[in-house]
């Protein structure tokens, strides 16, 4: 069998507005009436992520290889956004992109400090 990851939790301030934001930015579909427990935003067919209210919010990195039409959608919300970005883990907001392995990638931060990587060639 393959594994395949099926879920993870995100912290959240609010967990009903990150998983708001979040959809809204990677345009997928967020159920408000689902948002119970946690608030689901589903990512595709095997993945969701769980966004759940936390106190203490330590900021993790969530990276996602997307089609090259996925990255120029969710990079041109990302700037329509005013959200800055950047080009390496340590540096989010030099207003550039990166072309490793090939490919084009980019970081930026979710409202709650969660770094977000989106790149067309896996690692």
């Amino acid at each position: 069998m393959t594994i395949v990851l099926n879920h993870t939790i995100v912290p959240a301030r609010n967990k009903r507005d990150a998983a708001r934001w979040f959809a809204q930015i990677f345009d997928l579909p967020f159920d408000e009436a689902a948002a119970t427990h946690f608030a689901p935003v589903r990512i595709n067919d095997t993945l969701t992520l769980l966004f759940d209210d936390e106190p203490s919010l330590p900021p993790s990195h969530y990276a996602f290889h997307v089609s090259e039409a996925e990255f120029d959608a969710i990079f041109g919300r990302v700037q329509a956004s005013g959200l800055k970005f950047g080009s390496a883990p340590g540096n989010f907001e030099d207003g550039k992109l990166n072309n490793w392995n090939g490919g084009r990638g980019v970081y930026f931060k979710s409202p709650d400090g969660h770094v977000l990587e989106l790149m067309t060639v896996a690692q």
